[in-house]
């Protein structure tokens, strides 16, 4: 392969993390309604921080330069947040 062909590959990748990680964003704005409800457990949301957290360090588990381990976490500990919520019967929007 040709350096162009690298370029456009790495160009198709990184547009690819940068709209998962808009998608991911605009979740975490959402997600904002339930750190405030009081029937979401304490545990979710204390994971949901730590998660937001591990996200924005400099410390990974993963050395990469696109934050693929910080969204796989961030994702997570969404999904484990609207699980408490929807089982506590707190409103979750998708």
């Amino acid at each position: 392969m040709d350096g162009s062909l690298w370029l456009v590959v790495a160009v198709v990748l990184v547009l690819a993390v940068a709209g998962c990680a808009a998608v991911l964003l605009f979740r975490v704005f959402q997600a904002r309604r339930l750190l405030l409800d009081a029937g979401v457990p304490l545990q979710s949301k204390a994971l949901f921080w730590a998660a937001v957290v591990y996200t924005v360090s400099p410390i990974d588990l993963i050395p990469d330069p696109v934050y693929l381990d910080g969204i796989g976490v961030l994702l997570v500990a969404l999904r484990a947040l609207h699980a408490a919520a929807a089982g506590r019967g707190a409103k979750v929007e998708p």
